[in-house]
């Protein structure tokens, strides 16, 4: 089967790179060549944010009506070719085939809460002490916004950044995750046929040494809005503070699961799973931490370890398939290496503990203590780890124990407790008898510390892609004093 060839997309044409320079794009499963993409060169990039830079007055002062028929549009046609893009989410992105379709599913329902954001970009009247004085805010765009997608789930944080970025009025420049590019190139394919006007996204596949802090320091970009390691957040952080630069980040996370001891303990088991497994632990949100009160601790960690032995690992074309590969394979000897220096000190492996090519096991690894490296260096793979506490006020400790604060997930039957820990977590969501990945489009979705800074979803996009505007109006004539 021949590999097919994908260009750039730039002011609403499919353009090939103007160096020539492709990258194959690998199938992490099986480590063939799955695609080869056009790579952007400095003159492409420029061509990208100059294309938006054009279309975004006329964009921005388009009426709700348009952008809100274009994202309905765009919901329509992709629940129409549903297969073809969680394919490509299993091909490229070694997704399973649950969820791709979840993640293809979760995007169409995104679409259509970004359609309705079109409507709500509220401002307000307010008071004022000067005579005859109306006041006023609204809320305007910003223009050009530049978004950095990653990875994991590549379609549906690629365009949570772009629907509500247009829903807003803004225009877009996407640089996609270096291992899933097509996927970027495919939400281009989409607003395409749905009718965006040109120069409203752009997508530009593109090395990191090329791009360089080319978007964070383009004073035509007003904002930047980054997914991806904390890491590589923080240097963006600090270029976007010396150009004044807008910036949102969702980075990294090891997030706390506590179970305490009056929880049903097969259903703490089932969350556990799902929160540290799903698409092998490549979420930021995964409750990597397990944090278990002594009295249940010994039987959460054998019913953890029966559940784990069930889940199937290979091929994530077969449905019943939880454990897929990893989209980069060198991340499996660094997973080892985690669990292989939490064993030396001290850590019981249950299950698990290794990989071959691109899979690694399930992997869950107990009595984990807080001076391990595994305890707060995230591992982006299907490693759980269990740790004892005394009681939930230890629990709760150990949990703040972290640099990171984006999920967090609580079990308990004690619904007073449960609040009162909720409050204390140092995390910007808390899940209360549930796992700690758990998503919506209209939710207010970030976290804290080193996890990340803005939220993203709803309103709560419209509000960071926006800027508010003071307006008055004087009534009659004002006195002045000179």
């Amino acid at each position: 089967m021949s590999v097919k060839e994908y260009r750039l997309f730039i002011n609403g044409k499919w353009v090939p790179s103007s160096t020539g320079t492709m990258a194959d794009d690998i199938n992490p499963a099986n480590g063939e060549v799955y695609a080869k993409v056009h790579q952007a060169s400095a003159d492409d990039i420029e061509a990208a944010i100059a294309s938006a830079y054009a279309a975004r007055e006329t964009w921005g002062n388009s009426p709700p009506a348009m952008r809100e028929g274009i994202l309905i549009k765009a919901a329509a046609i992709l629940e129409e070719r549903t297969k073809e893009f969680a394919d490509v989410l299993i091909e490229e992105g070694g997704g399973t085939f649950g969820k791709a379709m979840f993640e293809v599913s979760y995007v169409a329902n995104l679409l259509r809460s970004a359609a309705g954001e079109c409507r709500r970009i509220f401002g307000e009247t307010m008071p004022s002490d000067a005579p005859g004085v109306f006041s006023m805010t609204v809320r305007r765009p910003l223009g050009v916004i530049a978004g950095i997608a990653p990875f994991n789930f590549p379609f549906l944080l690629a365009m949570k950044k772009v629907c509500l970025a247009l829903a807003a009025g803004n225009t877009f420049v996407l640089k996609p995750a270096s291992p899933t590019p097509v996927i970027g190139l495919k939400i281009a394919e989409l607003f395409e046929a749905a009718g965006l006007p040109h120069g409203a996204l752009n997508v530009i596949p593109v090395k990191g040494s090329t791009l360089g802090d080319k978007l964070v320091v383009d004073p035509r970009i007003r904002m930047v809005t980054f997914t991806g390691s904390t890491e590589v957040g923080k240097q963006l952080a600090e270029v976007a503070g010396r150009h004044q630069k807008k910036i949102t980040l969702e980075m990294g996370g090891k997030s706390p699961l506590i179970v305490l001891k009056d929880a049903d303990l097969d259903y703490a088991v089932d969350a556990a799973i799902f929160g540290i497994f799903l698409h092998q632990g490549q979420v930021c949100m995964v409750n990597s931490r397990m944090i278990v009160e002594t009295d249940i601790y010994d039987r959460f960690c054998e019913k953890l370890v029966t559940k784990a032995r069930t889940l199937k690992v290979g091929d994530p074309h077969q449905p019943d398939t939880v454990i897929g590969p990893l989209v980069e394979s060198k991340q499996c000897p660094f997973i080892k290496g985690q669990v292989d220096d939490a064993v030396s000190d001290g850590a019981r492996l249950l299950f698990g503990g290794n990989y071959e090519g691109g899979f690694f096991q399930p992997t869950i690894v107990a009595d984990v203590t807080t001076n391990m490296r595994i305890f707060d260096e995230e591992s982006f793979g299907p490693v759980a780890c269990v740790i004892k506490a005394a009681n939930s006020e230890e629990a709760l400790a150990i949990a703040n124990n972290s640099s990171f604060g984006l999920s967090s997930a609580i079990i308990t039957n004690d619904l007073q407790k449960a609040f009162d820990l909720s409050l204390r977590l140092e995390a910007g969501m808390v899940h209360i008898n549930d796992c700690t990945i758990f998503d919506e489009p209209h939710v207010p979705f970030g976290g804290i510390k080193d996890s990340g800074v803005g939220r993203e979803g709803g309103r709560y996009s419209m509000e960071e892609m926006t800027e508010v505007k003071w307006i008055t109006v004087q009534m009659g004539k004002r006195h002045f004093p000179f």
